[in-house]
């Protein structure tokens, strides 16, 4: 019996869904996400590079005090683990993914019936991971100097960062210039908590209908509490079958940066 699914998105990613094991899971189920009880979580993240050769690569890594394990698959895939500053396993690789998704898209059947009717909408882009860490500011360090991933912005708790030309993440978590700092009540979940997804085509009243009509909730999301009909940045949170936090925006990379400086919310003193 099969035990894991991969599913390619869009032409730029994949993802792998695995039958976790209940000890993956808080007491009660509740881990992060918005509403009811949640079983899923999201264990680690990969990421192509270039240039890739497997021993220097290595190298450079051991050489910055990580403790790289090496991970290869099917079709020249090859890969190592590393821990980021919070013990998050991150998977550094040489893209074979996207190299087989491009000479031979997915074309498997589902094994199981749809639960309802295709939306016909297309992810053209990771809006965002939602990424909650202990001290945001040396996370985003370590990925920018690591994978050179660009900051964009640190309003006082958080930073977004590009991720190259497939997408987002948004750091969130405890401010070491802050004097309340490690004395507990962060307001970030370690780990990643929510995703969220670019689609094309949008409409605004019709993404909502949409997902109501599949028996989904549809909570709107601006950033900035703006009306969504005017918002600078519009998008709903769903969930997933097991209660996964999953938000659908109308970001792409055009818009990538949809919330210009200006409606922000405004650097605290402890960004300085």
């Amino acid at each position: 019996m099969a035990s894991e699914a991969l599913l390619d998105i869009g032409d730029w990613g994949s993802a792998i869904f695995r039958q976790a094991p209940a000890e993956a899971f808080e007491p009660g189920g509740a881990r992060g996400g918005r509403g009811g009880p949640v079983h899923a979580v999201v264990d680690s993240f990969c990421v192509g590079i270039e240039p890739w050769s497997a021993k220097t690569v290595e190298r450079e890594l051991k050489a910055r005090g990580l403790t790289p394990i090496a991970e290869t698959g099917p079709n020249g895939f090859e890969s190592f683990h590393v821990k980021d500053p919070d013990g998050f396993d991150l998977q550094i690789s040489n893209g074979a993914f996207a190299k087989r998704r491009k000479a031979a898209p997915a074309a498997a059947k589902l094994s199981e019936a749809a639960p309802f009717a295709p939306t016909g909408w297309k992810t053209v882009w990771l809006d965002h991971f939602s990424f909650g860490v202990s001290d945001y500011k040396k996370s985003t360090s370590f990925y920018t100097n690591l994978l050179g991933w660009k900051q964009t912005y640190d309003e006082g708790s958080q930073n977004e960062c590009l991720i190259g030309e497939i997408g987002d993440i948004i750091i969130r978590g405890g401010n070491p210039l802050d004097p309340k700092f490690g004395g507990g009540g962060g307001r970030s979940r370690l780990g990643i908590d929510h995703i969220s997804f670019g689609i094309q085509p949008w409409d605004t009243d019709g993404v909502k209908a949409e997902l109501e009509k599949r028996g989904l909730r549809a909570q709107i999301d601006t950033s900035t509490g703006d009306e969504i009909h005017v918002a600078a940045f519009k998008s709903y949170h769903t969930a997933t079958p097991n209660g996964y936090n999953l938000q659908i925006s109308y970001v792409t990379h055009d818009n990538r940066l949809a919330l210009p400086h200006a409606v922000r919310p405004k650097p605290s003193a402890g960004n300085l």
